[in-house]
C-alpha cells in the first residue's frame, strides 16, 4: 500500500509540518462522534449539521475507520511523538469503550520508541469517577469548556430541554482535580459576557484555578445554519465598526449573540492587564503567549 502521506513533500511556506530535517510532525483533530452532542448551545455552529443526510448519528465514526485512521497518522508522523485530538459535538457520547479501542490501537500501530499522546474536547457534562479514571490511567489531556460563573454560563450552554448546565461542568472540573487529571479551560466570549472579562477570569483563576486558558470570540453569520457566508458574491462584507458588523444591529449580518467587536477588544485588554500584573509566567493564556512569543522574536 501507497504510504498516506509523501515524505517528498516539501512545503516550505508550512515549517510547523515538517520539523527539524529528517522529521515529519503534524496535528489533526478528529470528530469521531460527527456533530452528535447532548446539549443545545445556543451559539453551537455545528448542532445544525445534524439535519444532513444519514441523521444525528450519521457522523460517528466506525471501527474499521477509526484503526485505519490512527494507523495512517501514525505512519504519517516521523517524529518522536504523535497527538490525538478527539473533539465533536461531544466525543464522550461514544463511551469509555471507544476510548479503551483507542488507546488499545494506538498501542498496537506505535513504532518502537514513539510517544502517543491523547486530548478530549468535552462539554464535561457526561463525566463520572469511571472516565477520570481512564483518562489519568492513560495521560489524557482534558479540554473542557466554560464560560463564567453560573449566571454566564448558563445563559447560552444548555442541555435540549433548555435546562442549565454549570453544576454539571463545575462537578467534572472538580472530578477530574480529584483524579490528577490535566485540564485546561475553553471560553467562549460572546454578547452575553464580553463586557464581564474580569468575572469572566477571576471565576476561571479562584473558582477552576485553570492554569491554561484558551478564549474563543463567538462571531457567526447569521444564516449559518443553512449557507456558508456570502463571500464571493462581489458585494464587500462591513469594515469594522459599521452598524452592519455589529450584533444586535437591524441589518446586521451576524448573530444577536455575537461577541460586539469592541467588547472583544475591550475583553483581551481588560484581561491582559489583570494576566501581566499577577498571572503572567504561571498561567498560560493563548492569545497573550503568542503575542508576546511573536514581540519578543
Amino acid at each position: 500500500m501507497k504510504p498516506p502521506f509523501d515524505s517528498s513533500l516539501e512545503m516550505p511556506g508550512a515549517p510547523w509540518l515538517t520539523g527539524p530535517p529528517g522529521v515529519r510532525a503534524f496535528h489533526a483533530m478528529a470528530k469521531p462522534v460527527g456533530s452528535l452532542c447532548n446539549l443545545d448551545c445556543t451559539y453551537c455552529y455545528y448542532l445544525s449539521k445534524e439535519t444532513l443526510p444519514g441523521g444525528p448519528g450519521a457522523g460517528r465514526m466506525s471501527d474499521e475507520v477509526l484503526e485505519l485512521y490512527i494507523r495512517h497518522y501514525i505512519e504519517g508522523v516521523t517524529g518522536p511523538e504523535v497527538v490525538f485530538s478527539w473533539q465533536g459535538g461531544e466525543p464522550t457520547l461514544l463511551g469509555l469503550d471507544f476510548f479503551r479501542k483507542v488507546v488499545v490501537l494506538e498501542k498496537k500501530h506505535a513504532k518502537p520508541g514513539q510517544k502517543i499522546q491523547n486530548d478530549l474536547q468535552t462539554n464535561g457534562t457526561l463525566l463520572d469517577d469511571e472516565w477520570c479514571g481512564f483518562l489519568k490511567a492513560n495521560r489524557f489531556l482534558v479540554g473542557l469548556s466554560i464560560d463564567g460563573p453560573r449566571e454566564i454560563h448558563d445563559h447560552y450552554r444548555v442541555t435540549k430541554g433548555a435546562r442549565p448546565t454549570f453544576d454539571k461542568v463545575l462537578a467534572a472540573a472538580k472530578l477530574l482535580r480529584r483524579h490528577g487529571v490535566p485540564f485546561n479551560t475553553l471560553t467562549c466570549v460572546h454578547r452575553f459576557n464580553g463586557r464581564r472579562p474580569l468575572d469572566v477570569y477571576r471565576f476561571l483563576r479562584q473558582e477552576l484555578d485553570s492554569t491554561y486558558i484558551q478564549f474563543i470570540p463567538i462571531v457567526e453569520y447569521k444564516g449559518f445554519e443553512r449557507t456558508a457566508p456570502p463571500a464571493g458574491t462581489g458585494a464587500a462584507p462591513p469594515k469594522d465598526g459599521e452598524p452592519e458588523a455589529r450584533p444586535g444591529h437591524p441589518n446586521s449580518i451576524v448573530t444577536d449573540w455575537s461577541v460586539d467587536p469592541e467588547d472583544w477588544g475591550y475583553f483581551l485588554c481588560r484581561v491582559f492587564d489583570r494576566w501581566v500584573s499577577q498571572d503572567v509566567g504561571r498561567v498560560m493564556v493563548n492569545h497573550f503567549e503568542t503575542l508576546v512569543a511573536q514581540h519578543l522574536g
